[in-house]
């Protein structure tokens, strides 16, 4: 089995109101499951550099009051592909710098399209770190971060 190094990804909460914008994923990880804006940390880059560059690239929105909220541990498994994954996951929460903004689908080749759902209401399936850390607790409308 195919085991390298942990990756670090950011994964964005955009809050608006009661709401979050949400994506169906089209990449092959995940391929058909609900995520909110997200991607992987670029060299010297910091959490929330990664969080509005990857924002931008895939919806063109400006975001700021950038937070961490929580740190997850993933280990994904593949046996068919024979393939195992571990990422380190930054849950942060921001806001749009305009909130007349509209989502576009910048990598239509990685995701359906945008849409705003209701925290009460979010849509199946979620990507698994994001159902976890929602099992454990995590709501991004609160304060979620936990000092180790």
């Amino acid at each position: 089995m195919a085991v390298g190094s942990p990756k670090v990804a950011v994964a964005v909460f955009i809050v608006k109101e009661n709401k979050l914008l949400i994506g169906k994923r089209q990449a092959c990880v995940a391929h058909s499951y609900f995520s909110v804006p997200s991607g992987h940390l670029e060299f010297g880059e910091s959490f929330e550099e990664c969080a509005t560059r990857e924002v931008k690239e895939e919806t063109g929105l400006d975001i700021m009051k950038i937070e961490i909220l929580k740190v997850t541990n993933n280990f994904f498994l593949d046996n068919e592909a024979n393939l195992a994954e571990h990422y380190v996951v930054i849950l942060v929460r921001a806001v749009l710098v305009d909130p007349n903004q509209i989502p576009q689908n910048l990598e239509p080749q990685k995701c359906d399209g945008w849409e705003w759902y209701d925290w009460e209401n979010l849509p199946d399936p979620l990507v698994p770190q994001l159902r976890s850390a929602i099992k454990e607790g995590f709501n991004p409308f609160q304060d979620n971060f936990k000092e180790y």
